[in-house]
């Protein structure tokens, strides 16, 4: 029977979650992230906001790229009302009915806001008329007394992401806004740290933190482009089917606590996925297969068409309430998807080849 109590969330992963970053405003963050790394790692960035931590193995070696977006969705002001409320819109995909009643933190200039978001009063008969709300319906109130008031604390075009801290649940499992993705950057740099300490690969490794790509991928894109990498693994989160509303049919069974679930599909490199699951068969690590029939709708769509083309794979942790403010993850899965990649990188020879 597993138990209850289980090792705590590692320091370095809350951390990354406390710190709000949506798309295009991911410097808290990415600054967490940078100062992690410098420690075991080369550390860069480029003008997009994307972070780099290098581990090398020897002159002229071959690079695996792995690569874990560290934005999350989040909102905008776009406009000051004359009583003081804020009407707002979305970065990145967040349905209008679960910011209802949610707590938001707005990064100003004078630093961070805080806030309410408010459904506007509807009388009954509209209620039934439209039972599913619009961002239109929504504002948020920062208890400012009127429009002068609160262009003093914020500008049109700040941006804010839910309130929440992360929580520790029983039997290892994870609460928290932003594990979309900070999961993925988080394990992409603990992978290149144990490659670091370990000092047994014959391939560079290279953590990435991409940003952007709630909003269109666009720093893995930039990031490949850099790189130019001879393969790379992706890490995202998945939708978990062991909730009310799961298909497994559709996609496969995807279950807190089962593991590393490795893609397939046509946009994913076959030699790159076999060797995934080679290695998570032979080094006994808990896994699963996901299935795409056409893209994957993460970062790896980018990597594996730049340049000439980067033979991808993709890694993608099971999670509960994906775009909401009450993500949930399993820590073990976490950990069998850094040994998994870890052991993918120790099994890569300079000269790999992935050709087709």
């Amino acid at each position: 029977m597993r138990k209850l109590m289980a090792a705590p969330a590692p320091a370095l992963l809350t951390s990354l979650l406390a710190a709000p970053g949506p798309s295009g405003h991911e410097e808290a963050p990415a600054k967490i992230w940078r100062e992690a790394a410098s420690s075991f790692a080369d550390v860069s960035s480029d003008t997009l906001g994307s972070s780099f931590a290098r581990v090398r193995a020897a002159d002229g070696a071959p690079t695996l790229a792995v690569v874990g977006h560290i934005d999350e969705i989040g909102l905008a002001i776009t406009n000051v009302e004359e009583s003081g409320l804020l009407s707002f819109t979305t970065i990145g995909g967040i349905a209008a009915e679960t910011l209802i009643g949610q707590r938001v933190e707005l990064l100003t200039r004078n630093g961070t806001l805080h806030g309410a978001v408010a459904r506007k009063r509807l009388a009954p008969e509209q209620f039934r008329d439209r039972p599913r709300p619009e961002l239109s319906d929504l504002h948020i109130d920062i208890g400012a007394k009127d429009r002068e008031d609160a262009e003093q604390l914020v500008r049109v075009g700040d941006a804010g992401v839910w309130s929440g801290v992360p929580v520790e649940l029983p039997n290892g499992r994870l609460l928290s806004r932003a594990l979309d993705n900070r999961l993925g950057a988080y394990m992409a740099l603990e992978t290149a740290r144990r490659i670091a300490d370990a000092g047994d690969v014959h391939v560079d490794v290279v953590a990435v933190a991409a940003v952007q790509e709630e909003i269109g991928l666009y720093g893995a894109r930039a990031a490949a482009f850099g790189l130019d990498p001879q393969v790379a693994i992706a890490i995202d989160v998945t939708p978990a089917t062991d909730v009310p509303g799961g298909d497994a049919a559709r996609a496969g069974r995807i279950e807190l606590g089962m593991g590393a679930m490795i893609g397939r599909g046509p946009t994913l490199n076959r030699l790159v996925v076999d060797l995934l699951a080679e290695v998570a068969e032979e080094e006994g690590i808990p896994h699963g297969f996901e299935i795409y029939s056409r893209t994957t709708s993460t970062d790896a769509d980018e990597i594996h068409l730049t340049r000439a083309g980067v033979p991808t794979g993709l890694i993608s942790i099971p999670t509960r309430y994906l775009h909401t403010p009450t993500e949930m993850c399993d820590l073990e899965d976490v950990e069998s998807i850094v040994r998994l990649v870890v052991a993918f990188a120790k099994r890569l020879t300079r000269d790999q080849s992935f050709l087709r």
